[in-house]
Order: C-alpha cells, then sequence, then structure tokens
C-alpha cells in the first residue's frame, strides 16, 4: 500500500495504448504528445476498458486522459508529472497535494 492507498482496489490503464519515445534525457523518457486522431483511435479500447471495471470512481491523470473522455477542448493547467519535474523547493507540497487529491477520490464511492 502506498501513500494510503490500497493498489489491490485500483484499475490503471492509459487512455493511449502507445507511446513515441522523442528521446532520453539521463534516466527520463520524453514522449511526444500523441495527435487526435491517436486518441480517437485508442476510445473503443478505453471505453471497453471502462466498461468491464465499472469503476466507482475514475481520476485522470494529465491532458491526455482528460481529453479521451472529457474531449478536446478540456484544459489543464498542471500535469501530475509536474511534481516530480517542477521547482525543488516547491516539490514537497505539489507531491502532498497529490497524495491528498488521490485520497480523497480513494474515500469516493458511487451511492
Amino acid at each position: 500500500m502506498e501513500a494510503g492507498i490500497d493498489r489491490d482496489r485500483l484499475y490503471v490503464t492509459n487512455a493511449v495504448k502507445h507511446f513515441k519515445l522523442t528521446r532520453m534525457t539521463g534516466q527520463r523518457r520524453i514522449h511526444k504528445t500523441p495527435r487526435r486522431t491517436e486518441v480517437v483511435a485508442c476510445r473503443p479500447w478505453l471505453f471497453a476498458e471502462l466498461a468491464a471495471v465499472q469503476a466507482d470512481v475514475l481520476v485522470l491523470l494529465g491532458a491526455n486522459a482528460a481529453q479521451s473522455l472529457l474531449g478536446s477542448g478540456f484544459r489543464l493547467t498542471a500535469h501530475p508529472s509536474s511534481v516530480l519535474r517542477g521547482p525543488v523547493e516547491e516539490r514537497s507540497k505539489n507531491f502532498d497535494a497529490l497524495v491528498a487529491d488521490l485520497r480523497f477520490a480513494a474515500g469516493l464511492r458511487s451511492s
């Protein structure tokens, strides 16, 4: 169990089922943002997963995930990976905020 969330209660997937690697920077992989056609092409697979899992709560981490379900007009101001890549002096505060959000989502259930 990490951050107080039981992994046995989670199903984690990607909205886009392939990644285009542009380059490696040290240990970090830099991925290209998928084109809209790639996101749309993966939607039937994603919808099939969601139908099979029947989740009580969806947590969409990142713009690609959100736009896959909410449409291309959805805008995200900060990607969760920015917690790792943002200014060092803000990482702890941003990490704590992300964990708090995930804990909140873990406590949600449909009625």
